[in-house]
């Protein structure tokens, strides 16, 4: 087995919840490290006195499993597995591949000693019949490609600001991170195979879309426009000004299709004043900013957004539901909430001119409560300013 990178705050959420009376359901886009979470979980199994009997890993993406994709045989085959008088521990990955496999699932966990756990890339997973067969039986864990901290203690460059830009370039899929990051060749071929296996197996055979020249053009209209405000109005226009007539239906089918596989997340905004979401002019952050270099072709343009979106992904990776915060005729990049708590936070390139610097503190300043509130910029140069929090981006993402 390859060096497993630590990835401490995901396997903290799985350590949580063992043996709790849940199966935990671990979800994210293709390649962002599902099977190596379990491996590591594994790993700290056996450290604490469970014996390799106990567990049972399978990987339904595996051609040796297909006779498991019907889920009589998959249930006969764990029902063969279990231990008697100590608990089993069963990871399944990609069990969407088996067609109902949450009958096979729903009928081990309710046996005794058993601690269930499984993998999907698609919402699918958690959608429609299976979510109300598992209904109150599961938690999700999401998650997602390596964060700047995961990256960092991977590498080699310990300059942290140059170890950022490589970030940024790169993202952090495992593999580009660990294998493949000093030949951008290679690293490129590598995102390319990711993003081609996410819209030929998650979007195309799991959704019927038919059109997928279209499909790619909604993508890079999605990643152009990463950081800002979009609605599938805005993309249906553009698509028909370049010569192609769609509806914005289908445009609508397509982008939640790409949501539902987690290539990209969609993100609501917040009418901070009314405390009330908005349902239009919402926000696209794609999963990882090295897949949105890659098909830009592009990895130095529009730095400011590529950093929201980095900052976007990190405040889910720390357990926040967040939104986009509206106030009055101004906006805040995010309002990010935990266990009835908020954070508010402007992400900006630099604020070394003063005029920047007002515009980017004007909307944190004008918010009534007293919940904190961060101002995130690349500057070396940092301070309060009236009870706003100006911090050093890659500081913060190292925290």
């Amino acid at each position: 087995m390859d060096k497993l990178i630590p990835r401490p705050r995901f396997l903290a959420n799985l350590i949580k919840f063992r043996d709790v009376d849940v199966i935990k359901v671990v979800t994210g886009v293709r390649r962002c490290g599902k099977s190596t979470l379990f491996d590591l979980y594994i790993e700290y199994l056996k450290t604490q006195g469970v014996d390799e009997s106990q567990i049972v890993h399978i990987n339904l993406e595996d051609v040796a499993m297909e006779a498991l994709h019907n889920y009589k045989a998959l249930h006969e085959f764990l029902l063969s597995k279990l231990q008697k008088e100590k608990t089993t521990y069963i990871f399944i990955d990609e069990a969407g591949r088996c067609a109902e496999f949450e009958k096979a699932v729903d009928s081990i966990y309710i046996k005794k000693n058993t601690d269930v756990y499984i993998t999907g890339s698609n919402a699918d997973l958690l959608s429609g019949e299976i979510a109300t067969l598992l209904s109150g039986r599961y938690v999700e864990i999401k998650l997602l490609p390596f964060s700047f901290a995961e990256f960092y203690a991977a590498g080699e460059n310990k300059d942290k600001n140059q170890a950022f830009m490589d970030y940024l370039n790169m993202g952090g899929f495992p593999v580009v991170v660990t294998q493949l990051g000093g030949d951008t060749g290679l690293f490129d071929q590598y995102l390319e195979g990711i993003y081609s296996t996410i819209i030929v197996k998650d979007v195309v055979a799991r959704k019927g879309v038919s059109d997928v020249g279209l499909l790619k053009n909604i993508v890079k209209y999605l990643c152009g426009n990463a950081g800002s405000t979009v609605s599938t109005a805005n993309i249906t226009g553009y698509i028909n000004n370049s010569g192609r007539k769609i509806t914005q239906k289908t445009v609508d089918k397509y982008v939640k299709a790409l949501a539902d596989s987690f290539l990209f997340y969609s993100v609501e905004r917040y009418n901070i004043r009314g405390k009330n979401l908005l349902k239009t002019l919402g926000k696209y952050y794609i999963v990882d900013t090295g897949l949105r270099n890659h098909l830009l072709s592009s990895s130095n343009s529009d730095v400011g957004h590529q950093i929201e979106n980095i900052v976007y992904l990190e405040l889910l990776r720390r357990g926040y539901r967040v939104n986009i915060g509206k106030l009055d005729e101004r906006e805040i990049d995010f309002v990010a909430a935990r266990q009835n708590k908020k954070e508010y936070y402007q992400v900006s390139m630099s604020v070394l001119d003063e005029a920047v610097k007002e515009r980017e503190l004007a909307p944190l300043m004008k918010v009534g409560d007293n919940y904190p509130k961060y101002l995130l910029t690349l500057d070396s140069i940092t301070g309060d300013h009236e009870g706003i929090k100006h911090v050093n981006l890659i500081d913060w993402l190292l925290r």
